[in-house]
């Protein structure tokens, strides 16, 4: 009975991870079908914003929920404006500039932090659960993906401007003609996209060591979740979150970790074989 509460607890923090790592770029992706190459390395800033700031006395939680998203969304407006707006539409030469962008985010984060490992330790401590150890910062993880994973599915089915960016996506000439500014609505999109990014930075943070190219290591997951889960923003990031998840978290408890993480590839593979438009793209089907 303790050890399946254990696993039943590692396989939602897998799952969760994935969705927390995959949002911001399910957010730009799905909804603006820009490539964001550096998403890595929005994350790794956000990780970078929430060590400095509870180096500098504040709270670990206002940092990780509120000035990381804060700051790395400001970065992301900036880069908007600056090169991404001027590519909408231009696949390749968007992927070329945002592999640009992170080779740039990886040097200036050398030159400010150097290339020595940094972090922070976990805020909640880990508990006995029998004869087993639970870390209690994996229930926090678990909280903040649903909080996340319910605002946007608020924002975009119950609000204004949900609905008004959900309809320039699809159609931003009748956006214009209604007399909404497209391009805002791009620049203030990839700004929440970029938030979403520096959020799960922040969040995975104290678990891991941070190094400017610490990136690296999220940007295959995130993308084979976006891809796999299809068209559909929440339905898909949900879907192809808990199959990963799941199927990492079983061989890993079976076999070992990396042989977890070959699972979650080769079963990437096999689902995009099987369903080449994604999980939504054959079921829930209509679904946000």
């Amino acid at each position: 009975m303790d050890l399946s509460f254990v696993i039943l607890v590692e396989m939602l923090y897998a799952v969760a991870s994935l969705i927390l790592i995959s949002a911001g770029l399910a957010v730009v992706f799905g909804m603006m079908k820009v490539i964001n190459l550096a998403h890595g390395e929005f994350m790794m800033m956000g990780g970078y914003a929430t060590i400095t700031a509870v180096n500098l006395g504040v709270n670990v939680f206002v940092a990780m929920i509120v000035i990381a998203p804060l700051v790395v969304g400001l970065i992301g407006l900036v880069v908007e404006r600056l090169v991404i707006r001027h590519l909408y539409g231009r696949l390749v030469d968007t992927m070329l500039a945002t592999w640009g962008l992170s080779l740039f985010f990886i040097g200036l984060a050398t030159m400010i932090f150097g290339n020595t490992t940094t972090g922070i330790s976990t805020p909640i401590p880990g508990f006995a659960f029998g004869d087993y150890q639970i870390n209690g910062y994996n229930f926090f993880i678990i909280l903040v993906s649903v909080a996340l994973l319910v605002a946007v599915l608020f924002v975009l089915k119950a609000t204004r401007a949900g609905l008004i960016a959900r309809g320039a996506m699809q159609r931003a000439d009748m956006a214009a003609a209604l007399g909404y500014s497209p391009d805002r609505i791009y620049m203030a999109t990839f700004f929440c996209g970029s938030a979403l990014s520096g959020l799960a930075g922040a969040v995975l943070a104290p678990l891991v060591g941070l190094v400017p190219t610490s990136g690296g290591a999220y940007i295959a997951k995130a993308f084979i979740t976006v891809i796999a889960g299809g068209p559909s923003l929440i339905a898909g990031l949900f879907s192809s979150a808990s199959f990963f998840g799941v199927i990492n978290q079983v061989f890993t408890f079976a076999i070992s970790p990396v042989i977890g993480e070959v699972a979650l590839l080769v079963a990437a593979v096999v689902l995009l074989r099987l369903l080449p438009q994604g999980i939504t793209g054959s079921f829930f089907k209509g679904k946000l």
